[in-house]
Formats: C-alpha cells, structure tokens, sequence
C-alpha cells in the first residue's frame, strides 16, 4: 500500500510539473521573432538615384533629379532637387561640381539623405 502512495504521489507531481512547463510562454520563439523583426526595420534600405549637382558645400551636395514622363500626352514635371549629407563612409568616385553628371546610392537616416557612394561622371 505504501508503494502504491508513492507512485501516485509521484505521478501527481510530475503531472503537476509538466502542466506548469506547458502554460509558461514560449519566450525563445517569440524573442527569436522579435529579434527578426526589429533586424529588418533598424537596417536602412540603399536606394540610387541619378542626375546633375546643382550646388556642393562642405558636407554635402544636392542633385537635380529630372522626372521622366508617365506617357506621350503628359508634360514632363519640374525637376525634382534632393540634398545629400557626406559621412567619412562615403566613396567618391570623381570631382563634385556643379553641372557633372553623378549617380548615388544612398540610405534614408534620421529623415536626411546620407550618401554611400557617388560616381561622378567625367
């Protein structure tokens, strides 16, 4: 009698134990999901643009960026101007002046445009 106490005694807690395991959240998971999630938000995404320097300061320069037309019966709108920021990270390929040719690939940071690499064409 005194064995059979044990083992329900036993059986008991384990049972006890296992249910208290399953009812706790799956932290891992759900921490594996948020890790994920804020990887891909805090990267920037690169995107490239092409067009003329308008002007260049010490620490940045903006480009005239031309808008193409939708189709044959629409006028071309105005050009469009975006100002980038240089970093120490930044690659100059070429001379910045006004009036080259350039192509630049850059990330958004903190509502600015910082550019990554810009190719100036001679």
């Amino acid at each position: 009698m005194r064995n059979v106490g044990r083992v329900f005694f036993s059986t008991l807690v384990t049972l006890a134990l296992a249910v208290a395991v399953w009812s706790l959240p799956a932290t891992t998971t759900h921490g594996t999901a948020v890790l994920a999630l804020s990887n891909s938000q805090a990267a920037p995404q690169e995107q490239s643009v092409s067009g003329k320097i308008a002007s260049v300061g010490k620490n940045s320069f903006t480009l005239t960026v031309g808008s193409e037309k939708q189709n044959l019966q629409q006028e071309p709108g105005t050009p469009k101007t975006m100002t980038f920021l240089l970093d120490k990270n930044t690659t100059i390929e070429g001379s910045l002046r006004v009036g080259a040719n350039a192509d630049v690939t850059y990330r958004q940071e903190k509502g600015a445009n910082v550019a990554i690499s810009v190719h100036v064409a001679s």
